[in-house]
């Protein structure tokens, strides 16, 4: 039977860390976490006593009691380069969380320093491994769509939805001009990262939308803030190529022959009904062809969860000399056109890219 991989959690008092524990708890064939830098001991205690892992004050201690594959950090950006840096000088592979750094000055910070300098450092973007982003992606890499040219993102924010921009046309670090507006408007305050609402109330709506045009190929950027977690305003996807379109989990395309052909991404759960397999998600299928297959069969998580996993999976083949698969070249280009989208929003004019030094390693 395979080892499962080791990894350290350097931070313990944010939800994000709180992830990559549940990973581990629901997937042990899978994954061990191998201590965690806690520097606060009354939280480190409690850590201990409700996850079952040892908890150290700093990376000396733990890096002396622990021999982890690879150390996910999920700390305050502010306090992630420190980290990376200490690191890559002990030859550790890092994933990092997103965004790597907190603006351009940081981003070209690491770059001079880690990635010229050969460091094993990738970043946790998981929205390109969420279930029915991996479909859609088998759907666009299988030829159906032709050549793409648009893809709308409504899902989450900045970096994150650029990410999927420039995965579903099947970008790198081409040059962009963005445009940007923002609409303001009142709505019921919803879920948030705190937990649902206690309270009805109506808070101001700040709905973002920019239009980013690479030449030749336009991604669409549409987010209210929180709208990923409201009972209220649905998210969206769209993808258009020559020859059709994937519009949230409908499939439109125009054979040669000029025979329409409509499909759907269907998701297939066990557990529903008379069936006594587990309560896990399959996989996703387009008509009769599987589109998606769930690796973490049969653990019981839910689509960010199997997200981040993928992320924790593709990392210990890093950690183990395999391929890179979100480096920081890429993130700090998702990062970067989200600071772009931003300022182009605030100014109300036409915001234009200058290619960054890490698009050239």
């Amino acid at each position: 039977m395979k080892k499962p991989a080791t990894f350290s959690i350097i931070g313990g008092g944010g939800y994000r860390a709180q992830y990559f524990l549940r990973i581990a708890q629901a997937l042990p064939g899978h994954f061990r976490v191998s201590g965690m830098v806690v520097r606060d001991e009354a939280k480190g205690r409690a850590m201990e006593e409700q996850w079952g892992t040892a908890c150290y004050r700093s990376l000396d201690e733990l890096l002396a009691n622990e021999q982890p594959d690879f150390v996910v950090l999920s700390v305050n950006v502010s306090a992630a380069a420190e980290y990376m840096l200490q690191l890559a000088e002990r030859g550790i592979p890092v994933l990092a969380e997103t965004p790597p750094a907190a603006d351009l000055d940081g981003l070209l910070m690491l770059h001079d320093k880690l990635t010229l300098q050969g460091a094993r450092i990738q970043v946790a973007e998981q929205y390109q491994y969420h279930p029915i982003q991996a479909a859609r992606l088998e759907v666009i890499r299988s030829g159906q769509l032709g050549r793409v040219t648009e893809a709308t993102v409504s899902i989450s924010q900045t970096y994150h939805a650029v990410s999927l921009i420039r995965r579903m046309l099947g970008l790198r670090f081409e040059d962009v001009s963005i445009r940007g507006m923002r609409f303001e408007a009142q709505w019921a305050a919803g879920p948030n990262r705190s937990g649902p609402p206690t309270e009805d109330r109506l808070i101001p709506l700040q709905r973002d939308i920019a239009w980013l045009d690479f030449g030749g190929q336009l991604g669409i950027y549409d987010f209210t803030k929180d709208q990923h977690r409201s009972w209220t305003r649905s998210n969206h996807l769209s993808v258009r190529g020559e020859r059709g379109e994937i519009f949230d989990n409908r499939i439109s395309l125009q054979l040669p022959d000029c025979t329409p052909v409509h499909s759907e991404l269907k998701r297939i759960n066990k557990g529903e009904y008379e069936n006594q397999e587990g309560h896990f998600l399959r996989g996703i299928m387009a008509g009769e062809r599987w589109v998606y297959d769930n690796p973490f069969v049969p653990g019981r998580l839910y689509d960010d969860e199997i997200a981040i996993a993928a992320c924790l999976q593709k990392m210990a083949a890093y950690a183990a000399g395999g391929p890179e698969f979100y480096g920081l070249p890429d993130a700090s280009q998702d990062h970067y056109l989200g600071l772009l989208i931003e300022q182009a929003i605030r100014s109300g004019e036409t915001v234009r890219s200058v290619r960054q030094p890490w698009a050239d390693v």
